[in-house]
């Protein structure tokens, strides 16, 4: 397929704090929220982790990731500081970012050693590749200017991830509900998907992850909210299969060890009404059995097939991402929360 280069740009962001803060030893305070979650994960809940004064404000607390050094990244759709940078104990590193309106997904790879930021900005239209100190160094346009969408065709990516040879893949969630594949240069390459209702199609293609779980046929797992699933495809867009998530309306897939994790958004009653402040975490074994779901009811199979779950306790609104820890603690960003700080799950 032919292939044209993207526009690519150099910018440079507010960097306040970056370089200067070390890493910081976790807090010993002690957390006493309640206990969620079922079977072997369940957390202690800590509400005031990464909380911050006025001069550090949020608005939607979208993505999380996590560097070499343990430090977080959360984006944030709040532009006197898109992006804030902790360490674990929810000290604050450093901040920058002021030209991200719709800043939505976060993504963080390593070539050959240095690490990089992909950010999607829905309200712009684009995709972004950053250092970790917020310099541009690659931007993707709308698919119209090199003719892989009509011109009145919507982009609002939402998510991206990085295959095993560099390409991009941008999740347009919020658009024409492809995936759409690009070399690391950022040369159009393919899309799939779509907006329908068969199974290699999306309703809402909000999320894409490289999963790498194994090894020799590694799979991009992406994410239908509307359709209250995942789904599985080859790097090169083929449809394999779907696991179902019934009630929950989830996010990007997380993926630690053999097992998967998830925001959700929203959750739905059996009348399949969504509902709004009704978000919790779900967690998937290795065979894409639900094993948990902190702030949300046991995980129950009736003759193979998994019940609706909905949320238990009112600890989360819109569970948005999940990012884990070497400790196995959970970071849980909500959207239109408030403008809340993500709230910190401790393994117990």
């Amino acid at each position: 397929m032919h292939r044209r280069r993207f526009i690519t740009g150099v910018a440079t962001l507010a960097t306040a704090g970056l370089q200067a803060a070390p890493f910081h030893i976790l807090s010993t305070r002690k957390v006493r929220g309640e206990v969620i979650g079922h079977g072997d994960f369940r957390y202690r809940v800590d509400r005031d982790w990464g909380v911050l004064g006025p001069g550090h404000p949020v608005k939607d607390c979208h993505e999380m990731v996590m560097d070499r050094r343990k430090r977080i990244f959360l984006l944030t759709n709040e532009t006197r500081n898109n992006i804030l940078i902790y360490d674990r104990s929810g000290k604050l590193l450093g901040s920058w970012g002021n030209q991200f309106p719709g800043g939505h997904g976060l993504t963080i790879h390593d070539e050959g050693g240095e690490e990089f930021l992909y950010i999607t900005d829905h309200e712009l239209g684009e995709v972004y590749k950053t250092t970790l100190d917020g310099r541009i160094l690659l931007t993707i346009r709308h698919p119209k200017h090199i003719g892989a969408y009509g011109e009145c065709d919507r982009f609002k990516p939402t998510e991206t991830c990085i295959g095993p040879n560099g390409d991009i893949y941008v999740a347009d969630g919020y658009g024409s509900q492809f995936i759409l594949q690009y070399t690391a240069r950022g040369e159009f390459i393919r899309k799939f998907g779509g907006d329908s209702f068969g199974e290699k199609y999306f309703k809402q293609a909000h999320g894409v992850t490289l999963d790498t779980r194994n090894t020799s046929d590694p799979v991009l797992m992406c994410t239908d909210r509307v359709k209250t699933c995942f789904k599985v495809f080859s790097l090169d867009g083929q449809y394999r299969y779907s696991i179902q998530t019934p009630g929950a309306y989830v996010s990007r897939a997380v993926f630690d060890g053999e097992y998967m994790y998830s925001g959700v958004c929203f959750s739905a009653l059996k009348n399949h009404m969504l509902t709004y402040n009704a978000g919790f975490v779900t967690i998937l074994d290795g065979k894409g059995k639900v094993v948990s779901n902190p702030g949300g009811t046991r995980p129950t199979y009736r003759h193979g097939e998994l019940e609706p779950m909905v949320q238990a306790e009112p600890v989360f609104r819109h569970c948005h991402d999940v990012c884990v820890d070497e400790d196995k603690n959970l970071y849980v960003a909500q959207w239109n929360a408030g403008n809340t700080y993500p709230i910190r799950l401790v393994r117990v």
